[in-house]
């Protein structure tokens, strides 16, 4: 299990500690400092941040955090570098954002890092690579970089290579752009690590990273009617596997799983994945809290997370009919989703990971809250398989020391230590969530923080 409560499962200690924390703390903050998207490399040992400013934070695990006993998961800087700038479309009078709105790690195959980074219309394959050697004794420019004057060169010099103080550059090897007509929501590499797809609200394509002025289109809803559009999609994503299927989930609740070896154009899927709607409990805004903001496919490749607004489905791709498990994250929020409507909380895209071995799911909630759930703990006594965790300045107050398990009084009568529904401050929303391919290290974005923790148990 998740933790040893102290008392009866009411705020109880956990085994989870407070790691780090990358960020001010302070009360003043910059729109450009938000963090919008967290990803761990493959092996867990570089963590990216890209925030709203369309700067991306490289962090590195400390050598000395894994020869602990037990290991600390402590990570330091090791690059900073502006992936995109704010620019203009001047046919459309439109401004487009520098945010990043995706990361995504190639596997390493050298000594180098690749990474790809997308604002709402351009992606572009980052080279991270570090310099720790220096060539000296050039004969045609000076050290500092000059060139020298010809007629100063009396003698032929041999350059040597000498050590320097390591230096990491990055660098843009390719920019792809000019492909998608809405805002990009997704991107996402191909198992055969040459192929990666590219999702925005109507349309997906399939690039191949060597070619930047060529893209397929592979997914297409937008109707020949516009006021005929329906749904739009909200994220895609490739199997971890299969390098010929990929998912990708709509506005309206459900989610596709294509086969690209059926069609060159998947507008026929293969399964489709959708919940049937209780009539009894249909409202206004059934159309609104339906939608996915998020899907993950296992590390496995057997199941599927969906997170739609107040809940996590676990599906299993064999079985189109009904999710195989079902985890509400904030179902206490239903009534008040009138006012979650009238401040635009109610259209937040929440994100979900699953834990390297997927056997547990994480994803964020408002008030610094994030949970985590263990599978097999949905249905009866569920509450001993899940877990409300907060990423506050008290837990970076107290490093080291055992988070506190959080409880929400859905109700009037509020238990010890129990926070009421009516206090939550829905400023302090986690959107994004990354857990480590190999530990139980996650780490969480609030606002412009980074919170590392990781589970001593």
């Amino acid at each position: 299990m998740f933790y040893r409560s102290n008392s009866d499962g009411n705020g109880g200690e956990t085994t989870w500690c407070f790691s780090q924390v990358k960020g001010t703390l302070e009360d003043d903050v910059t729109e450009a400092d938000l963090i919008s998207c967290v990803e761990f490399n493959h092996d867990g040992e570089l963590l990216a941040t890209g925030d709203k400013g369309g700067r991306v934070v490289i962090f590195q695990r400390d050598p000395a955090s894994k020869q602990c006993v037990p290991k600390k998961g402590e990570y330091n800087v090791y690059s900073t570098f502006q992936s995109h700038e704010p620019e203009f479309d001047y046919l459309k009078s439109l401004e487009i954002e520098e945010k990043i709105n995706k990361i995504r790690w190639l596997k390493r195959k050298n000594q180098a890092h690749f990474l790809l980074s997308t604002n709402d219309k351009t992606i572009k394959l980052w080279k991270v690579s570090e310099r720790d050697k220096r060539v000296t004794g050039y004969n045609t420019r000076e050290e500092g970089g000059r060139p020298r004057d010809p007629t100063r060169v009396t003698a032929l010099r041999v350059p040597t290579v000498r050590p320097a103080d390591l230096m990491v550059e990055a660098s843009p090897r390719r920019i792809f752009a000019n492909a998608h007509t809405y805002h990009i929501n997704s991107i996402s590499l191909n198992s055969d690590q040459e192929t990666y797809l590219s999702a925005d609200d109507l349309r997906i394509n399939l690039w191949h990273l060597e070619i930047t002025d060529q893209s397929f289109n592979i997914v297409d809803i937008k109707p020949a009617n516009m006021e005929e559009l329906t749904e739009v999609i909200t994220a895609a994503e490739f199997h971890p596997t299969e390098c010929n299927l990929f998912v990708y989930s709509s506005s309206k609740g459900t989610i596709r799983l294509c086969d690209m070896r059926a069609a060159a154009l998947c507008d026929r899927h293969a399964k489709l994945f959708e919940e049937p709607e209780d009539p009894h409990a249909r409202s206004f805004f059934s159309e609104i809290i339906s939608s996915i903001s998020d899907v993950k496919l296992s590390n496995s490749g057997r199941y599927m997370m969906s997170r739609d607004y107040l809940g996590l489905k676990v599906w299993d791709l064999r079985m189109e009919t009904k999710p195989v498990e079902t985890y509400p994250v904030h179902e206490y929020l239903r009534s008040k989703l009138c006012s979650l409507y009238e401040n635009d909380c109610i259209f937040d895209k929440f994100e979900c990971c699953w834990s390297g071995d997927d056997q547990r799911l994480m994803t964020g909630s408002y008030n610094g809250f994030f949970r985590i759930f263990e599978r097999g703990g949905a249905g009866a006594g569920a509450r001993r398989g899940e877990l409300t965790l907060e990423a506050s300045r008290d837990a970076a107050a107290r490093p080291r020391q055992p988070l506190r398990a959080r409880r929400v009084a859905a109700t009037a009568k509020r238990k010890k230590d129990e926070i009421s529904v009516d206090c939550l401050d829905f400023n302090k929303k986690i959107l994004h969530t990354a857990w480590h391919p190999h530990e139980s290290i996650i780490a969480v974005a609030a606002t412009n923080n980074l919170f590392i923790f990781q589970d001593k148990f």
